[in-house]
């Protein structure tokens, strides 16, 4: 797992984020990386595991049976990874996994309490499902972690729903000294890296309001807040000395999910907080790309630099934060 313990007199804590996860897949057909995937993260496992807390979004369940959820039509997806496959988010170094998303219920009850199993073996922590793990919470040089999540769709813990949002977030910020939230939201494709005022619609679903999501998440305490789901990057923001992440894109998903252009980018954003107050203090843009049956290597042309900064300066211009060319993220 991620993080060596840090010093209690550290004076910062280190957070490394992805987006979505999806290491291969059995269904309908086998689809799955070589080595049983133990090369997936060769070239990003350096920034992950040396973070004090690396967390991501899981999509898809890990299961090796079950019956399919979704429909056959051209927008359908099912996700399914081999149990084998869940030591390699142990190596790579995660410690937390959003499991509030579209695919975590692919498989049905028998998928999510594969996955739950999975990740428990693994010691890694994880929440987002309605009426299963609401929050987690690790620690990490003396302070409690709250970690949360929320989707868009029915079985997730709802972003959309501002009071659940506001309990959960609540709560956590009442137990634990450091709060991090993720959110899976937004329409997704090639077309959709600017983040819109007011609410998003995607295949007839609410895909939330995200600005106002994660601005109230910090409202009520929260310190750090990343988002998934479009399947491309979008703009970080530092709001009221917090940092977002309105959307991560693809991390590690190398088979059924379009890599063309964007959608290929695969960034990891580490940063540095304040452990004492949660504000941020200076961050870095890792830039890696996907190619299929591969996972994220390393970009050396670095565009999701380019793409990130050039999202941030046009979508949320007041931002206590900038982007440099080189993938900086410092205080203005």
């Amino acid at each position: 797992m991620a993080g060596s313990v840090v010093a209690s007199h550290a004076d910062s804590l280190t957070i490394a984020m992805v987006g979505d996860v999806m290491m291969g897949t059995t269904y309908p057909s086998i689809m799955l990386p070589a080595n049983d995937g133990a090369d997936l993260f060769t070239d990003a496992k350096q920034v992950l595991r040396r973070a004090d807390l690396t967390v991501g979004n899981l999509e898809g369940a890990l299961c090796d049976g079950g019956t399919s959820t979704k429909g056959s039509g051209p927008n359908s997806y099912s996700f399914r990874m081999p149990t084998k496959y869940a030591p390699r988010l142990t190596e790579a170094g995660f410690d937390f996994m959003s499991m509030a998303n579209n695919h975590a219920n692919d498989f049905g009850q028998e998928g999510i309490e594969s996955t739950e199993r999975c990740l428990r073996e693994q010691g890694i922590l994880f929440a987002g499902i309605e009426g299963r793990v609401e929050s987690a919470v690790i620690e990490r040089g003396g302070k409690k972690i709250g970690l949360c999540a929320f989707g868009h769709n029915s079985y997730t813990l709802k972003h959309t729903n501002l009071n659940t949002v506001g309990r959960i977030v609540d709560d956590l910020v009442r137990r634990c000294d450091l709060v991090i939230v993720s959110f899976h939201g937004g329409a997704e494709g090639r077309t959709k890296s600017h983040l819109p005022q007011g609410s998003e619609t995607f295949l007839g679903e609410d895909r939330g309001s995200l600005r106002q999501l994660a601005h109230f998440c910090i409202d009520h305490g929260a310190d750090v807040v990343y988002g998934h789901g479009p399947h491309v990057t979008r703009a970080i923001e530092v709001y009221k000395g917090r940092f977002i992440a309105y959307s991560l894109g693809n991390f590690c998903t190398p088979y059924n999910v379009s890599l063309t252009g964007i959608s290929g980018y695969a960034p990891v954003v580490e940063i540095k907080i304040d452990p004492a107050t949660g504000r941020f203090l200076r961050g870095q843009i890792h830039p890696f790309i996907q190619t299929r049956g591969i996972g994220p290597r390393t970009d050396k042309e670095g565009r999701v630099v380019s793409e990130m900064k050039q999202l941030s300066e046009a979508d949320v211009p007041q931002s206590q934060a900038r982007i440099s060319a080189t993938g900086e993220i410092t205080l203005k």
